[in-house]
């Protein structure tokens, strides 16, 4: 953990500065999730980063809980609400394994590029379906790795090593979706926009 928030808040800077690297794509995540999102939903986004998506999510639903545990990511993230007066978004600096909520009071979590940064990924979604109201949805966009090219397998561990990259979990969608089955969650909704690209899901738990 400590190795990852020294990467994060060491690239916070620039990671803001970068622009998204397949804007038709994100654009189309975003529009999907909102077909899931109401006004009156409570909605916690883990692994925020600098907070772009929470704060285009913002208009759609009461509340947005956003967290990471970068220091510096979430003082860009309040930087950016506070420019663009946006009273519905709470930024905290905290990982999703510390996180105190109780069950059944969130409508949407959304976990966004992260699952595959996380320790123990299965921990993490029979956590988040606890906290899920019934009928609730947890949004995911993941890299799963074991199917990408066998060059990203070697990569990952050389990487870490030399500190040049965070933990990264390597497993497949099909492992991501017996995760996401096995905690009680039935996947509602699953695309890849492309060969080696992240898979996004939006799983629902029973109503």
């Amino acid at each position: 953990m400590d190795q990852s928030v020294k990467f994060w808040d060491r690239i916070a800077k620039r990671y803001s500065k970068q622009p998204i690297s397949d804007e038709a794509t994100y654009q189309k995540k975003l529009e999907i999730t909102r077909e899931y999102l109401r006004p009156d939903m409570e909605v916690l986004e883990f692994g925020c980063g600098t907070g772009s998506t929470a704060l285009l999510h913002a208009p759609h639903v009461k509340h947005i809980l956003a967290t990471d545990i970068s220091s510096k990511m979430i003082e860009i993230a309040r930087g950016k609400a506070a420019a663009q007066n946006v009273e519905n978004v709470t930024f905290e600096c905290t990982a999703i394994d510390t996180i105190s909520l109780p069950d059944q009071t969130l409508d949407a979590v959304l976990g966004l590029n992260v699952l595959h940064l996380v320790e123990n990924k299965d921990e993490v979604i029979a956590k988040i379906h606890k906290m899920l109201k019934p009928g609730g949805v947890f949004v995911t966009s993941t890299a799963c790795i074991a199917d990408m090219m066998k060059i990203f397998r070697i990569v990952l561990p050389v990487g870490r090593f030399l500190r040049l990259i965070p933990m990264v979990k390597v497993f497949s969608t099909k492992e991501l979706q017996d995760s996401l089955t096995e905690a009680g969650f039935k996947i509602d909704y699953q695309w890849q926009p492309g060969k080696n690209k992240a898979v996004f899901m939006v799983a629902k738990k029973a109503a």
